[in-house]
């Protein structure tokens, strides 16, 4: 199906069972929750998806499963993050023949690619495949800055239509439209900055703290896009302390315990992650059930 790149996209984590295999009924669970609650998209295989831990045809099943749970209610998106521009190349071909709508494509994993090597990385790939490809722009994390000069020689392919911005520079959303116009659809890649990048001018948000909290994620992107400023800042900032549990190291730890608490999944991880404990399991828990414990009353956002 087309894929709109605007709206609320979870990057889903990956659901497993006391043995580490995945438990797609838990992951379907919490899917059909995030379509109750009015997402427009699904992205996996992202981090929180733990994709460092996936092996073997884990991606493809994940693609499948998901694809025929939701049809063409909404995309399916998986991210491509590889070694190589071969690896990459293979995973977009075998993403396309698994029924995936898109892919979401970070620079070449572990070597530090060249400005120039990054433009032809991202080029080979998207001449290898249909599929419209969302860039994942994180210097932070991957330490590869995808700079507008660079998405100027990108412009050549037709198929790559978005960006995730997760620069943590809400002025570079200025920046690229001011630059750009609407050639790249730009979408929000960091909770603590999602409100701001959608007032200035982003037209989607993916999302980590809408894996246990979707509902309250979907209102503030609806009521920001309708003009309903106050009523959506006064959700985000009740929202802020949970969603600065996505920008940590244990971002995945820390999701996955939030979606235990509302029984939206469980706290297991794939080794060599580990559920948090200790300390930093209590200031966890204080967040979250503090957060719980004074959960605003959300406006009927889905008739908006």
């Amino acid at each position: 199906m087309k894929v709109q790149w605007r709206g609320v996209y979870p990057a889903l984590t990956t659901k497993f069972k006391q043995d580490f295999t995945i438990d797609y009924e838990a992951f379907l669970a919490n899917v059909a929750f995030q379509l109750s609650s009015g997402i427009d998209g699904i992205i996996l295989g992202g981090t929180l998806g733990e994709a460092s831990a996936l092996v073997g045809n884990e991606k493809s099943a994940l693609i499948k499963v998901t694809k025929e749970y939701v049809g063409d209610k909404l995309p399916v998106i998986i991210n491509i993050a590889e070694q190589t521009t071969e690896g990459a190349i293979a995973a977009a071909k075998s993403a396309q023949q698994e029924g995936a709508d898109g892919l979401m494509m970070l620079p070449p994993m572990r070597y530090k690619a060249t400005n120039d090597e990054t433009v032809a990385y991202f080029k080979a790939i998207a001449n290898s495949t249909d599929l419209e490809i969302m860039i994942y722009n994180n210097p932070i994390d991957y330490k590869i800055n995808v700079t507008l000069d660079m998405f100027e020689s990108l412009t050549a392919c037709q198929n790559i239509v978005a960006v995730k911005e997760s620069s943590r520079d809400v002025s570079n959303i200025t920046r690229m439209i001011n630059r750009f116009g609407d050639r790249f659809q730009i979408m929000c890649g960091v909770d603590t900055l999602a409100a701001e990048s959608l007032l200035m001018g982003a037209v989607g948000w993916v999302a980590g703290l809408v894996c246990a909290f979707p509902r309250e994620t979907v209102a503030i992107y609806r009521l920001i896009k309708v003009g309903r400023i106050a009523e959506a800042i006064a959700i985000y900032r009740w929202f802020l302390p949970l969603l600065e549990l996505d920008i940590n190291p244990q971002l995945v730890q820390n999701i996955k315990l939030a979606e235990e608490k509302v029984n939206l999944g469980s706290e297991i991880v794939r080794p060599p992650r580990m559920p948090l404990s200790g300390d930093t399991r209590v200031e966890v828990l204080q967040i979250i059930e503090s957060s719980l414990a004074s959960r605003p009353s959300l406006p009927d956002y889905l008739s908006i």
